[in-house]
């Protein structure tokens, strides 16, 4: 009787913390939400991840103007859906940050990313306090040139406004860098990806750059969310900077930059 007792106790104290978790989950994760009454800021954190002398003199060299064609991209692209904002966002670059986000699990169970997600919570909050007054906040973590880590998947958050990039600390791979960036800034304001997850190549018609040309191949851009050019029906390239991107009627449509008219 005993033992059934305190195996009721052990269900019940679980079931508790699994709920307190959940209910601390969704106060913190709350879904970013932009008007577009106002630029957005967009708080840009480096991080020298593998403590190379080359990625530190990288970091060093970073200022506002390593990000300036994140901005002219936005105001670019709001430009051709009559967005009336000139500047849609404002890039700011925030100091050095030490640590490194908690690791992404690989194929996680639903306690492990609450886990995951509320121990994310926890480290921005070290930076930045929870909210940030409703600024994105952009973790870009970077490695020296020819390490592999700098391919490691890279994703944006909804909910927090939370993007964590991975780059290489180099000049040259600068503006592929802010290219990634802005595919994830874009996914904390709604936008969803355009490309199969198995392969990789943008699904065509909302992940083309230009989905109606004709021929069709070879696309010259790529759109955002799909990621890469298609340059041929097996064969797509990720663009060199965002000056080859476009941000296409189906994510503009879902960052409510184009409204549906049924």
């Amino acid at each position: 009787m005993r033992r059934a007792a305190l195996f009721a106790w052990l269900r019940i104290t679980l079931l508790t913390l699994l709920l307190a978790l959940l209910c601390l989950y969704l106060l913190l994760a709350l879904p970013h939400r932009v008007d577009w009454h106002s630029p957005v800021r967009v708080r840009i954190y480096p991080i020298n991840a593998d403590h190379q002398p080359a990625t530190a003199r990288h970091l060093a060299s970073l200022d506002a103007s390593s990000f300036a064609d994140m901005e002219r991209f936005f105001s670019r692209e709001a430009k051709r859906y009559r967005l009336g904002l000139d500047k849609p966002i404002l890039v700011e670059l925030e100091p050095e940050v030490q640590s490194l986000p908690p690791a992404v699990p690989e194929t996680p169970s639903i306690l492990q990313s609450l886990w995951w997600a509320l121990k994310m919570k926890l480290w921005v909050w070290q930076y930045d306090g929870w909210s940030a007054g409703g600024d994105i906040r952009i973790f870009m973590s970077f490695y020296a040139p020819g390490n592999p880590l700098g391919l490691q998947h890279s994703l944006g958050m909804q909910k927090g406004g939370i993007g964590l990039v991975n780059g290489f600390a180099s000049a040259e791979r600068q503006s592929v860098n802010n290219f990634v960036a802005a595919h994830e800034l874009l996914h904390t304001l709604g936008a969803s990806d355009k490309y199969d997850m198995q392969t990789g190549q943008p699904l065509w018609p909302d992940g083309f750059g230009d989905p109606v040309q004709t021929p069709l191949f070879p696309q010259q851009r790529a759109e955002i969310m799909g990621g890469r050019v298609q340059v041929s029906p097996g064969w797509a390239l990720l663009p060199p900077s965002l000056d080859f991107a476009v941000v296409g009627s189906a994510t503009a449509i879902e960052i409510g930059w184009l409204a549906v008219h049924e």
